[in-house]
């Protein structure tokens, strides 16, 4: 079973590598990178190469652990009681299952996403060590041992905004996604807009790299900004010639697909009318 990439997604060498690496190790996948780099679309590329159901797990600032695993409805089962609806003495009847939960009781092999991790409190990964070294969890309400029936395989994301525990990344094999060069964005583009002018890519990605390594840009923009972007260009009608005055000199066209805070748009705006009195 080996990720070689699909038509839909561009999955340089190091990339494939590190995800065959992690199938063959039966170890956690640790994705991090910019937003927008295309890490969450990997683990639906990847369960659509290898034939094989994909569960996501988003993780949100509120999330714990334990939702991964199961949530006991206390309240729910004690309303019960006191109506005295019979169902109260099962306690099945109350619990959740989570993502996890769904990935081990699963028939088939599962790609399993955990889905912005580094969004959870700290103690997030380290409450999940054991669950995903050994593949099983205990279920206390029920004294039973819930095991995987086939070992999932595991992406988790990470967009770096925190550092993880060391614990939690032993266990874990590691791929940061580059900021792709301008060649490969011009791949990715060509798979999103295979019938698109050339002259139009060239002349966005020129602007848009521009855009990128301005200094004293707050956000820089993302991959799927970028196609964003280039979508609007061309539902625009937006021919290469209008995109060939630099970003410094006038105001990107449709900037609020690049630009997404008043800082930028101001620098941006700023570096326009400077140009525009030493013109």
């Amino acid at each position: 079973m080996r990720f070689t990439g699909t038509d839909a997604y561009v999955a340089g060498k190091d990339l494939t590598i590190a995800v065959n690496a992690a199938i063959t190790l039966e170890r956690p996948l640790l994705v991090k990178g910019e937003p927008g780099t295309g890490k969450t679309e990997l683990a639906f590329q990847i369960a659509e190469a290898l034939g094989l159901r994909l569960i996501q797990w988003t993780v949100k600032s509120t999330t714990r652990a334990a939702q991964g695993l199961y949530e006991y409805d206390a309240v729910s089962r004690l309303r019960d009681s006191q109506l005295g609806d019979e169902k109260v003495n099962d306690i099945r009847n109350y619990i959740r299952r989570g993502k996890l939960w769904e990935a081990f009781a699963s028939e088939e092999r599962v790609v399993l996403l955990i889905d912005e991790i580094d969004k959870a409190d700290i103690e997030f990964p380290n409450d999940l060590l054991q669950e995903l070294d050994r593949m099983e969890f205990d279920v206390y309400e029920t004294d039973e041992t819930i095991r995987a029936k086939h070992r999932p395989i595991v992406i988790i994301t990470s967009n770096n905004e925190k550092e993880l525990p060391d614990a939690f990344l032993r266990r874990c094999f590691f791929h940061y996604i580059q900021f792709p060069d301008p060649e490969t964005l011009a791949r990715i583009v060509d798979v999103h807009h295979p019938h698109i002018k050339q002259d139009l890519v060239r002349a966005a990605l020129t602007q848009f790299y521009e855009i990128r390594e301005q200094p004293g840009i707050k956000k820089k923009p993302s991959t799927s900004e970028a196609l964003d972007w280039i979508r609007l260009l061309v539902a625009e009608d937006i021919e290469a010639k209008d995109l060939r005055e630099s970003p410094t000199k006038a105001l990107p066209k449709l900037a609020g697909a690049l630009l997404k805070n008043e800082q930028d748009v101001h620098l941006f705006e700023r570096l326009a009318f400077l140009a525009r009195r030493q013109g």
